[in-house]
């Protein structure tokens, strides 16, 4: 469609076009993202009891539809993955380079990091109360749950030595030989620790060296677009993902030993919750921002987050939102967004270590000591990059197993439920990680709160990034947003 011959009033909104003749347009909440994604985990469910009550066949293969279902979940997780290092790449050098732009980034850098370690501190205090109190670990203890082995460790020195590089793209191969068959597997993997080292390490060298690195931001910057172009289009099928992965969720750990951790779910959902609806609001409060508007801004990019599972799968959208719904400018965004997408994780790397640790504990019968509790904090608030953004929070649970002394093998206890609880810990991850960058730029002063509060459009799905279309469509784009002046 053709661009009006003059830009309406910043809050108007743009005729719909008329429906063409003898068509009937669908409802508006048939082609809806959220109804879509609802739709999915419903569908997910039934048929995941569906192919769980099938069995298996007569030579115990998984049956045709549970199949089906692990196929399509495993490969919307790996369309996620692929996108991962050239997006984190991309994102960490632009956001870097993109400092020159800001008024005394030093500090709104500073800043950023200070309200992320409060924040985590916060959602850690939660999640250590709720597990001491409701005691989900000692209502599991007899129950049918058996440990096993975590398929991988965390542990402090892992992290540090994973901090140094051994490749540009931290790539990996693991294999190993069937002794009955003596068939090799053999796959690649990253690390990405790594590829926030190597991004960090380009993206501070081309700032340094200035105007001989422009061409290399330039295709960087190009590149970033590219990529989240690519992102979209998975994004769009994550409805079609999200059913999969439920799905066969159900068929592989069954509603008896999802039904043990009933109480543990609740409970991690109700320090998540906590955070995500009173917490969060109580902050937003307190620096005199609408709490409405905060919620209806994000509240997309925690949608995304939600089914996606994974914060750097989410991250431009997060950016989108906070930059256009959020008021904050782009120069600082570009920096904050991408930085919380790979460390802020009040979900996976506070609330539920803090619960799943005294959980795994409490299974035990091992009593924790004070020492233990200060501990989990510190582990929360230091190794959240281990988490790095992608689905999972593994790595950060034994991560604090091993500072605590816990036994690995409670990891896998709570295999059975973490498709599910993935869900809401990412939630989280990403409301936080829009909500740190729009406190600093209101505590700042440099927070467009006209953008902040503007009525909002129903643009965050859209992927229609031109000057010309957000002249049109969008309440205030943020290059006409005020300057950026240096921080009181």
């Amino acid at each position: 469609m053709s661009s009006p011959a003059a830009p309406p009033a910043p809050s108007a909104q743009l005729p719909a076009p008329p429906a063409a003749p003898g068509k009937r347009r669908l409802p508006k909440w048939m082609t809806s993202f959220g109804w879509q994604i609802l739709a999915a985990l419903v569908l997910g469910l039934i048929l995941g009891t569906v192919a769980l009550n099938l069995g298996a066949d007569a030579e115990g293969n998984p049956n045709g539809l549970h199949a089906t279902l692990k196929v399509i979940g495993s490969s919307y997780v790996t369309l996620l993955r692929a996108a991962v290092v050239p997006l984190i790449f991309t994102a960490i050098v632009s956001s870097i380079v993109g400092l020159r732009k800001v008024t005394n980034a030093a500090r709104l850098a500073g800043q950023t990091l200070l309200w992320f370690a409060i924040t985590a501190l916060i959602a850690v205090a939660i999640g250590i109360t709720l597990g001491v109190t409701l005691r989900p670990g000692a209502a599991a203890a007899g129950s049918e749950l058996t440990p096993s082995d975590p398929y991988t460790v965390g542990t402090w020195w892992n992290f540090l030595t994973g901090l140094v590089p051994q490749n540009f793209l931290g790539l990996g191969v693991s294999g190993g030989v069937d002794l009955e068959t003596g068939a090799l597997t053999a796959g690649a993997s990253f690390n990405v620790l790594q590829v926030i080292v190597v991004s960090v390490a380009v993206g501070i060298a081309a700032l340094k060296i200035g105007q001989k690195a422009e061409p290399f931001i330039a295709l960087t910057e190009s590149a970033l677009t590219i990529i989240q172009k690519v992102l979209w289009w998975i994004i769009r099928i994550a409805p079609l993902g999200t059913l999969g992965l439920i799905g066969n969720a159900i068929v592989e750990y069954g509603w008896g030993k999802m039904g043990t951790l009933t109480l543990f779910v609740a409970v991690l959902y109700l320090g998540l919750a906590i955070v995500l609806f009173v917490v969060y609001p109580v902050l937003v409060k307190a620096h005199g921002l609408s709490i409405r508007q905060y919620f209806s801004g994000v509240w997309p990019a925690v949608q995304l987050g939600f089914v996606s599972r994974s914060s750097i799968g989410t991250l431009p959208l997060t950016q989108r939102v906070t930059e256009r719904n959020l008021g904050v400018p782009r120069g600082y965004a570009s920096f904050a967004v991408p930085l919380g997408a790979t460390t802020k994780m009040d979900g996976c790397a506070a609330i539920y270590p803090a619960v799943a640790a005294i959980f795994i504990a409490q299974f035990f019968g091992i009593e924790l000591s004070l020492v233990q509790y200060l501990l989990i904090a510190l582990v929360s608030v230091v190794g959240s990059a281990a988490t790095a953004g992608t689905t999972g929070a593994t790595v950060m649970l034994t991560l604090t197993l091993s500072t605590l002394g816990l036994p690995l093998e409670g990891v896998g206890l709570l295999l059975a439920v973490d498709p599910i609880i993935d869900m809401g810990r990412t939630a989280v991850n990403v409301a936080g990680q829009a909500l740190v960058p729009t406190i600093v730029a209101k505590r700042e002063d440099i927070l467009d709160e006209e953008l902040y509060n503007a009525p909002r459009q129903g643009l965050a799905f859209d992927n229609t990034d031109t000057d010309e279309a957000e002249a049109t469509t969008a309440p205030r784009s943020p290059e006409t947003a005020k300057p950026v002046p240096a921080p009181r």
